[in-house]
């Protein structure tokens, strides 16, 4: 993204914001202030979020997929995108971005297609009823695990 006077900032925090815990964007907002690290939440619906010039929101509206779609446009090499979506991540894998989860797993190239196959195969035993149930529940293990992966990435990127 570029900043004011055309200039791309080295480096962008990319959130998918709709369906991020808030204990994770306070995470992110931590250490956006601690490394002067711009973030850029991408949701179909306004957020409150902290007062910063390093913090900014992209409200993209109702449609579907439009925050996945804004971010795989934007995002670039070197980018670090926030997400739980699988199809976003593989996308901006493509494009050269490190992926992290609210749980704290990091997709790469080496590993998000086959993450992606095995999230297809079980959306498909869950439809045809061979069996049930869904994520788990998001709690301070999470929470932990997404900060140290943040941590160890932004550490990495900025090298």
């Amino acid at each position: 993204m570029n900043e004011p006077g055309g200039v791309r900032s080295a480096m962008n925090i990319w959130v998918d914001a709709d369906a991020c815990p808030r204990l994770i964007r306070d995470v992110i907002f931590n250490a956006s202030r601690r490394l002067q690290v711009p973030v850029r939440l991408v949701a179909n619906s306004g957020l409150a979020v902290p007062r910063s010039p390093l913090i900014s929101q992209v409200q993209v509206g109702g449609a579907i997929d439009a925050a996945d779609r804004h971010i795989v446009e934007q995002c670039a090499v070197g980018d670090l995108v926030v997400t739980a979506d699988l199809p976003l991540a593989a996308a901006a894998v493509d494009k050269g971005a490190v992926v992290i989860t609210p749980s704290g797993t990091v997709y790469t190239a080496g590993n998000v297609q086959e993450a992606l196959a095995s999230r297809n195969l079980l959306a498909e035993l869950r439809e045809s009823g061979i069996m049930e149930g869904g994520a788990a529940p998001f709690g301070t293990r999470e929470r932990t695990r997404f900060a140290n992966a943040l941590d160890r990435e932004l550490t990495r990127l900025r090298r």
